[in-house]
């Protein structure tokens, strides 16, 4: 095994230099937005000290019928606001989260145990959404007037009505992020939100609530019920109107069946086990140092991040000793500033699935160049950034999504070996690709089955370009948030069309089959002419 990465913290305690528990009264200020309290609470600590975070109240059935019930009262009013008074509160709440970033980053910190320089990835990701969404939503919600069937006699307006209530069941891995972001888009179009955030991230949920709410969105517009998803989930999508899920493939399927019973429409991003394909041509140095970012962000617990490297066998042994050197260099600890850049494991069962992982693939041959090992002086979930080697069908990392800092690398003979490799899985969610050529990339990339691809980068470029929508093929899931799309996902459309001075229809004293003859003369012309 090879020298351990540089370590911030000094033995024997991490607890030093560690995040204290968050001030009581900013947890006392958050939980007020919690539709909560009818079922026993659960404790909630610090991955990345065990530090008690907060005593956290739970949803009973009943809290979860008020929710929706103030929802419905909420959303009825909220959709006569105009777009452009609702895009009023998107804006102020983009001003807020960046003017209080430490506060939020403090919050993201202590439930999640990552870094503080990859919890602000998600301030970020929520002021880019709420920006866009705030300059775009006045344009895709505007109605529409598409060609009749008989042009001037046929006036046509596409009018667009929200869904109702929204329910966004988010994770614990991006918690802010994929709980304001997918919610943003479904109240500027009109809905209301009920959320159900995981309990260990419920505070970072509750905290872009209270934002909003100082922003000026109206009270019961945004609300969140608290409870594991096996307990509640089904009764929250009993309820909703519309389902936005992000999580694991296999809870993915069981909430598309849900929804689908109830035939009401639903958004999934699930896993995935995200290549990166390194042609012959690619910047090496620059490929690596990107790379180990694309892995490692958040200690690995990202969907799109790269899980599999492709590496031609031109380039590999200077990549490979380029990427390993910079992840041995990676700095590991749990204070909050950015000296720091891998964070905690959040979860025992992501260490247990971690190390699960790498010991069934050392056993089996797999050689470990970097990392290897969970490191409990520095906290009870950190796990070392580590690369693999030799890694093989049969040894379980081949194959299923550890969700956890670590990375194989296969040693690849062309660029059709590449895509074939990077092919060979039921996920596609995220993938990168990386050469000089940028044509050759592009059309590399074309041939990846992803819902993304990022030239050059590793999962940013696509994610952060959020005019472009994003979202997974295979298990990875299906609909997409970001773009129009992410938008559009939450209304339903309604044609009005006003038929003028003539019906379709015989006009009196003309036989059907004059009619039939007539109208096939009508769209033939019109295809004449390139009408629609």
């Amino acid at each position: 095994m090879t020298s351990a990465p540089h370590l911030a913290a000094v033995a024997p305690g991490f607890a030093v230099e560690a995040a204290p528990a968050l001030p009581p009264a900013l947890v006392r200020r958050l939980l007020v937005h919690a539709r909560a309290g009818g079922a026993p609470a659960v404790t909630v600590s610090a991955p990345a000290t065990g530090e008690l975070i907060a005593e956290l109240p739970q949803s009973s059935t009943a809290d979860i019928e008020d929710a929706f019930a103030t929802a419905r009262t909420a959303q009825a009013q909220w959709a006569k606001v105009p777009v452009r008074e609702r895009v009023a509160v998107l804006r102020r709440f983009h001003d807020l989260v960046l003017a209080e970033q430490d506060e939020i980053l403090d919050i993201v910190q202590a439930e999640t145990g990552k870094s503080r320089v990859h919890a602000f990835d998600e301030v970020g990701d929520v002021a880019v959404n709420a920006r866009y969404y705030a300059s775009q939503a006045q344009r895709l919600l505007a109605p529409r007037t598409p060609r009749g069937v008989l042009p001037v006699l046929t006036r046509v307006e596409v009018r667009h009505r929200p869904k109702g209530v929204v329910a966004v069941i988010s994770p614990w891995n991006y918690p802010l992020a994929l709980a304001a972001s997918d919610a943003l888009p479904a109240l500027v179009a009109g809905n209301a939100v009920v959320a159900r955030p995981d309990n260990q991230t419920a505070l970072t949920a509750l905290w872009a609530i209270d934002a909003a709410r100082r922003a000026g969105l109206p009270e019961g517009l945004w609300q969140a019920v608290l409870g594991r998803g096996s307990v509640i989930g089904g009764e929250v999508i009993a309820r909703a109107d519309y389902v936005d899920y992000t999580g694991s493939s296999a809870t993915g399927r069981t909430i598309a069946t849900q929804a689908g019973q109830r035939l009401i429409g639903y958004s999934l991003e699930l896993g995935g086990k995200n290549p990166l394909l390194v042609l012959a041509d690619a910047d090496v140095d620059v490929a690596a140092r990107i790379s180990v970012r694309a892995c490692f962000a958040s200690a690995g617990q990202l969907c799109e991040s790269i899980e599999r490297i492709y590496v031609h066998d031109s380039v590999y042994e200077k990549f490979v000793a380029e990427f390993t050197r910079r992840t041995k260099d990676l700095i590991l600890g749990s204070a909050r500033d950015y000296s720091y850049e891998i964070g905690s494991l959040t979860f025992q069962r992501q260490i247990d699935t971690v190390t699960a992982h790498v010991d069934d693939a050392v056993a089996k041959g797999a050689t470990v160049l970097a990392g290897g090992r969970p490191r409990p002086d520095l906290g009870p979930y950190f796990y070392e950034p580590t690369v693999l080697t030799d890694v093989r069908p049969g040894m379980t990392v081949y194959r299923e999504e550890t969700f956890g800092p670590v990375v194989s690398v296969y040693r690849v003979h062309s660029d059709d070996e590449a895509v074939e490799q990077a092919n060979d899985t039921a996920y596609g969610l995220n993938a990168s690709v990386w050469s000089r050529d940028i044509d050759r990339a592009r059309e590399i990339a074309a041939r990846v089955n992803a819902g993304s691809v990022n030239v050059n980068e590793g999962f940013i470029a696509a994610w952060g370009s959020v005019a472009a929508p994003s979202g997974g093929l295979g298990i990875s899931g299906g609909g997409r948030r970001h773009g129009p799309e992410g938008l559009l996902k939450y209304i339903d459309t309604q044609t009005i069309a006003v038929q003028r001075a003539l019906p379709i229809a015989p006009p009196p004293g003309v036989s059907e089959a004059l009619w039939a003859k007539t109208m096939t003369l009508y769209f033939g012309l019109m295809k004449t002419l390139r009408q629609q």
